[in-house]
């Protein structure tokens, strides 16, 4: 009997200690373990969320990348253009100049042409007055006139 008894008294110790445990000692070590269970899960999901925004924030920088390498694009090939443009109006400039210089150049040449054939014409009038009067001085003799006419051909 004295086994019933014991084995009694440490059935009922025993009840006393699980609800002395369940009561007072489970319920911070459960909470506990709660508590740090959900500070891994947000742990966890903020790692999830920062993986996330990294992933767009590269996606955004790719396509700023992208976006600005067009841009980049666009502008040299509007500065080419436009450098093509400005050679080419140099080039309609430089040849309407051209133009002008040389309608200017044969004006001029044909007013010195033009004055150089007066010059001439008053020349030619004066030796023919000169070779007149000295044909008209001298006798009319045939062999003086053609030697007259040798040296009017030779001052000309």
């Amino acid at each position: 009997m004295n086994i019933n008894a014991t084995l009694f008294a440490q059935l009922i110790v025993f009840f006393i200690l699980v609800w002395f445990t369940m009561k007072f000692v489970w319920p911070p070590i459960a909470k506990a373990l709660d508590e740090r269970a959900n500070k891994i899960a947000e742990s966890l999901a903020a790692a999830e969320r920062s993986k996330n925004d990294f992933e767009q924030a590269e996606k955004k920088v790719a396509e700023l990348l992208a976006d600005g390498r067009s841009q980049v694009t666009d502008m040299v090939a509007n500065a080419e253009k436009r450098a093509a443009r400005i050679v080419e109006e140099a080039k309609e400039q430089a040849s309407v100049e051209a133009a002008r210089i040389t309608a200017q150049a044969k004006a001029d040449v044909d007013q010195e042409i033009n004055r150089a054939r007066e010059a001439l014409r008053e020349q030619v009038a004066s030796l023919a007055v000169k070779g007149a009067e000295a044909i008209l001085r001298n006798e009319v003799d045939a062999s003086k006139h053609a030697a007259l006419l040798s040296a009017l051909k030779q001052e000309l």
